[in-house]
Parts: C-alpha cells; sequence; structure tokens
C-alpha cells in the first residue's frame, strides 16, 4: 500500500511535467515551395487534371487561403521574398539567376547577398537544425563560380540542384540542369527531397527542425517515369498535358509520403506544413492551371503571383478551414513563423513583412500594409507570357484595388480585384483619386530600390 501511495504521486508528477513539455516544445517547420504551380493545379483549389487526394488532406487537416501572393511572378525572387522577409529588388533581385551576362542585363546581383536577412538564420539562432533540400536558385551555377554556400544562410545541412552554391552529384551527373544519366532520376526527385527532409527530422529528433522543402517539380521538363499510360520521349513531350498530369500525380504520391513519415517519426503533430508555389505556371494550357486569374508565369497579373496556400499544425490551426479574405505575402513568412515558433526576430532587422501568424491560426483580417510587385526591368533579359498578354511592370495592391503600371508611368490599370479577381475591367479613369493615390505610393515604392552598378 505504501509503495502504491508513493508510486501514483510519482506518475502524476511524472505525468504532467511530460505534458509541460509537450507544450513548451518549439514546432518543427517545413515549407514546402512547389515550383510553377498554378493557383489550381491541385484539386482543393479546383484543380481537374488529376486528384491529389494527399495534398487535399492537407487542407481539410488545415487552413487555406485564397489570397496568398508570392513575393515576384518568377522563381530567385519569388524564393530570395520568403528567405529575407524583404522584396526582392531590396537585394537586386529581379528575375531568374542565369550567367553574369544574363544577370548584368537583367540589372540584377549574381547571387543574393549573404549579408541579408534569412529565416534560416532566425531559426539556427534560437536552436533549431535547419535544411534546405531542393531548388536554391539565389546564386551558384552556370559560370557564377563565387555564390556563398548554404552555411552562410544558416543552413545545417543541404541536398540541391545545379542552380546552388554546391549541387548534389546525384542529381548533376552531366553539370546541368538535368539529365538522363542522372542517378536520381527526374520523375524521382521529389521522393529523394522528401527523404532527405525525413531523415533530416529523424536525425534531429528532440531538437525543433526548420526545413525548406522546396522541389523542382512541377517546372518543366515534365519527364515522368515511363509507364504504359505515357508515351511520350523527352526532348518530345516535355510540355505535353500527359506528361504533367503523371508528374502532379506523383509529385502528390510523395507529399502523402512525407505526411506519413513525420506521423511514423511521431512528429507530426507538432510540425508546421506550408503548402504553397513560388510563381505562377507556364505552360498554362490555356489559362486552364490558373484557375481563370489572368495571366501566367512572368506576368504581373494574378495568375502570376496568387499562390495556392495551405498550412497544417495539429491542434493549433483549425482543421478544414477556408479564409478568402486575408492578404497573405511571401514576405510576411519569416516574421510569422517565428511568431508562432515563439522566436524573437535579430535586433534591428527591417523586414517589409508583417506577423500574420494570427491569421495563419485561424483569424481572418484584412492586410493593413500594401503590397508591392516589379518583373520587367528592361527589354533584355526579361521572358513575357506567349501568347502576349504582357502586364504593366510595377503593381500594388492596396486593400481591394491593384494598380499596375509601367515604370516610367504609362499603361496604367485599377482593379477592384475584391470583385474581378481575373482583372478583366480597368477602373482607372472612374477612379481618379485611387488611381492617383496608388501611383504615388508605387512610384514611391520603386524610386526606394537600389539600383546596382555593375
Amino acid at each position: 500500500m505504501k509503495i502504491l501511495k508513493f508510486t501514483i504521486p510519482l506518475l502524476f508528477f511524472t505525468s504532467t511535467i511530460l505534458q509541460g513539455y509537450a507544450q513548451n516544445r518549439k514546432p518543427n517547420v517545413i515549407v514546402i515551395l512547389t515550383d510553377d504551380m498554378g493557383f489550381s493545379d491541385i484539386g482543393t483549389f479546383g484543380g481537374k487534371f488529376v486528384p491529389t487526394p494527399n495534398i487535399d488532406a492537407l487542407a481539410k487537416n488545415g487552413l487555406k487561403l485564397t489570397q496568398y501572393y508570392s513575393g515576384a511572378p518568377i522563381c530567385s525572387p519569388s524564393r530570395a521574398s520568403i528567405l529575407t522577409g524583404m522584396y526582392p529588388g531590396r537585394w537586386n533581385f529581379a528575375t531568374y539567376l542565369d550567367n553574369k551576362k544574363h544577370n548584368k542585363n537583367a540589372e540584377q546581383a549574381d547571387f543574393l547577398d549573404p549579408n541579408a536577412p534569412s529565416i534560416g538564420k532566425v531559426f539556427k539562432s534560437a536552436g533549431y537544425a535547419t535544411g534546405h533540400f531542393g531548388k536554391w536558385h539565389m546564386g551558384g551555377g552556370r559560370d557564377v563560380k563565387n555564390a556563398p554556400g548554404f552555411e552562410k544562410y544558416g543552413f545545417d545541412a543541404h541536398a540541391s540542384t545545379y542552380e546552388s552554391p554546391d549541387p548534389d552529384p546525384l542529381l548533376t551527373a552531366t553539370n546541368w540542369i538535368w539529365s538522363d544519366k542522372d542517378s536520381i532520376k527526374r520523375w524521382d526527385r521529389t521522393k529523394y527531397f522528401v527523404d532527405q527532409t525525413l531523415k533530416f527530422v529523424k536525425e534531429n529528433k528532440g531538437r525543433p527542425s526548420f526545413v525548406n522543402l522546396w522541389p523542382d517539380d512541377v517546372h518543366t521538363p515534365w519527364v515522368p517515369k515511363a509507364d504504359d499510360s505515357y508515351t511520350g520521349n523527352f526532348p518530345m513531350g516535355q510540355e505535353d498535358e500527359a506528361a504533367f498530369k503523371l508528374v502532379l500525380k506523383e509529385f502528390d504520391v510523395q507529399i502523402g509520403r512525407l505526411v506519413a513519415g513525420l506521423e511514423q517519426i511521431g512528429e507530426l503533430d507538432n510540425t508546421i506544413i506550408i503548402f504553397t508555389s513560388d510563381n505562377g505556371p507556364l505552360p498554362s494550357f490555356r489559362g486552364s492551371r490558373s484557375g481563370g486569374l489572368r495571366g501566367s508565369k512572368l506576368s504581373l497579373y494574378e495568375g502570376g503571383t496568387r499562390m495556392p496556400f495551405i498550412i497544417t499544425w495539429p491542434g493549433k490551426i483549425p482543421a478544414g478551414k477556408i479564409d478568402n479574405v486575408s492578404e497573405v505575402n511571401a514576405i510576411d513568412l519569416l516574421p510569422s513563423l517565428a511568431k508562432m515558433a515563439g522566436i524573437k526576430l535579430p535586433a534591428g532587422y527591417k523586414g517589409d513583412g508583417l506577423d500574420r501568424s494570427a491569421v495563419l491560426t485561424g483569424k481572418s483580417s484584412l492586410r493593413e500594409k500594401a503590397m508591392f510587385w516589379e518583373y520587367g526591368r528592361n527589354n533584355i533579359a526579361y521572358k513575357y507570357p506567349k501568347p502576349i498578354d504582357k502586364s504593366p511592370n510595377l503593381a500594388v495592391r492596396s486593400g481591394q484595388w491593384k494598380l499596375l503600371m509601367n515604370s516610367d508611368g504609362t499603361d496604367v490599370q485599377l482593379y477592384n480585384i475584391v470583385k474581378d479577381k481575373n482583372e478583366t475591367t480597368n477602373l482607372n479613369k472612374d477612379n481618379i483619386a485611387v488611381t492617383n493615390k496608388l501611383k504615388q505610393e508605387l512610384n514611391d515604392w520603386w524610386k526606394s530600390l537600389p539600383r546596382l552598378k555593375h
């Protein structure tokens, strides 16, 4: 009886300690940044290409935002906006990085300044294990041999593609973006990056992990695993809709493997998962990949920057909630995720993003700060959608209004983006006061960006 009396309080004490530990544990964070995924590629956002049950399950178990925006309509600046929480133009990123000649013509840097703020540094300084698995495209590759390594941006571990300072040899047999000679075949790349993520989280169990899981699916070329349902052969068929469907189907399978793997490790309930895309789709198959939104990758119309967005955190984020009201931008992720993880931002950090952690945990609210974009500083190093529906090269959204114009003040377009998300009716002449106000704000923002001197 004495032993029993002693044991019961001890068990209660131990249980209380474990509960307290569970409540005070910092969450793992995994940011899945899909490459070139359209707003409506996946089922839960209206996609009709192939079933995407595993990605849809994330939405059923978490929160879906329908007014989330990337930082740019193309990869390198979009990625820089997530990493830094700042407009990419502040770090001289304006389009995709290529060779030095292209970068000079594009009036941009060859790589992201290692002194820039980094979400990797923020989480690493708070005791997190940090990993980057997938595409980088913020420096390295081609003739850029002096790009800083991943550790300069706060990452402990990495496995990346050709467009990085340290390409994984299993993915770069021919020193190029991809090859049929690669040990990890094109159709198995997402699987490989998911494997690396799960391995990293498992190896650091007991310590919180922050992971960028940035696959290069569903970017072209689409090279599905050969089977009876696909008869295309590279280089023919790399942009076929049939090939896209098979790549998307396999991509969904791998997201399912990620979730199942986290559950098996015992970390799913303590993991924040974000699923989104870096920019709009190309090709867009007659606009069908953007859910009717105007534009695509390479465009400042909604199809280039409005992205699918899902966030899950079991027990902390309402399951099955859809937020059609809150505007969130990629630059908001750094301060928001830091707040959700209980991390203080570095002293002196001056990001452009807002703390939208309340929105990301289910409390809708309008954004109290305008959002700005640029794409197309000149006609030398910038590509535009075909058939041509070229947007102006600057854009701002403030509340219900979105204004686009060229940096020389021409081609002014104003849309009530809440009522007209497909940008069909230019209202600039009917709302002169709004037009002039947003033109001034956009012009001031544009002039505030640094100009690189090569």
